[in-house]
């Protein structure tokens, strides 16, 4: 027994010997991490991990077998690569772990974030002052305070309808003063953000200008909130990144806006990640809204998918409105109409009640 005793306490000290030169390399490991981080290198090397595991195994004369060694190693490796990736997530400025509250941000009123839904709403591209004023009525109408319209429309064909453009902006601003709203709007060029200061409350950055690093860092460099949609094919790792480039120029009053993925599934126009809700929440301090009617595509999916966005914890939902779809001059599939509006809204607002009360009981 006393043999035994002494072979325990042993092994106890190997066991501590070990766990400090473990907790010695995930010092050097994150050091490492910090260098990469500065230049922009992938924190993952398969060759360099080789090349460490074939040392390892070269020396190996115990017990173990190769084979149990690099299954150890590589466990570590692992362990390593984790550690290098949370430090990266802890020094994001728009990390959860940064800052561990939730993001607020004031548009005239509508103080997105606050654990209400809020809505954002209006016609795909800007047509016409009375197309655009008749929406702005609905929307006055039903509470909602931010009214959305595309001015600069940058579409997949170059035979599509661009946009009016600051004619457009000029538009919206009118008619959303008319109803005490607040405008949003996508900028999709650097050199038009200062000028479109004046009549936008929200600078809009669509799928297609997510990783236009020039114009995010543009939106960045302004006083005014940017509602920040995921790319097209745009992971959420990438997707959060592009947002760092906008607070890291010292705009921290994002909204992010899951507005679906492009899949090989073609019976909606995208395919809604609606899973990335509650991961951007997790991960991030930031608000994040859905966009039903790009996800899908599709009129007739709109409240069914909005529903989903609430039920899963969405700070609210974007979607399109058109007095007339059917003479829209983009996208008239997938707008609604006012009356069919009206009753998107009643039933969204009737869901969000029920939501809340299960909230007060639990």
């Amino acid at each position: 027994m006393k043999d035994l005793e002494q072979l325990r306490e042993q092994l106890d000290d190997v066991n501590l010997e070990i766990l400090k030169l473990i907790n010695q390399r995930a010092l050097l490991v994150q050091d490492i991490g910090q260098i990469k981080t500065k230049q922009s290198m992938k924190r993952f090397d398969p060759v360099r991990e080789r090349d460490m595991l074939d040392q390892i195994t070269s020396q190996n004369d115990g017990p173990f077998e190769k084979a149990t060694i690099e299954h150890i190693f590589k466990e570590i490796f692992k362990a390593s690569l984790e550690l290098q990736e949370d430090d990266h997530r802890k020094a994001l400025l728009v990390s959860r772990k940064k800052k561990p509250e939730d993001t607020i941000i004031d548009i005239k009123g509508a103080k997105i974030g606050d654990g209400n839904t809020h809505y954002v709403i209006g016609p795909c591209a800007v047509e016409s002052y009375e197309q655009v004023e008749k929406v702005a009525a609905a929307v006055k109408s039903k509470g909602i305070k931010l009214l959305r319209g595309g001015a600069f429309k940058p579409r997949t064909s170059p035979y599509d309808f661009q946009g009016l453009g600051i004619e457009g902006l000029q538009i919206l601003k009118r008619a959303a003063d008319k109803h005490g709203l607040a405008v949003v709007s996508e900028i999709v060029n650097p050199a038009h953000i200062e000028e479109a200061l004046d009549y936008v409350d929200v600078i809009q950055i669509g799928a297609r200008n997510m990783q236009n690093f020039e114009l995010l860092k543009a939106a960045g460099d302004v006083n005014k909130p940017v509602l920040l949609k995921r790319g097209l094919s745009a992971t959420i790792s990438e997707f959060i990144n592009a947002a760092e480039y906008i607070n890291s120029r010292g705009n921290g009053n994002i909204i992010l806006c899951e507005r679906g993925i492009r899949t090989y599934e073609k019976a909606t126009r995208n395919t809604l990640d609606i899973s990335a809700v509650p991961i951007l929440k997790q991960e991030t301090h930031l608000p994040v809204m859905v966009d039903v009617t790009h996800s899908t595509g599709r009129r007739d999916l709109l409240l069914p998918t909005a529903k989903a966005a609430l039920a899963i914890g969405a700070d609210g939902v974007m979607a399109e409105v058109h007095p007339d779809p059917a003479v829209a001059l983009s996208d008239s599939a997938q707008q609604m109409d006012i009356p069919m509006f009206d009753h998107f809204i009643e039933e969204l607002k009737e869901m969000d009640q029920r939501i809340k009360l299960v909230g007060e009981k639990n």
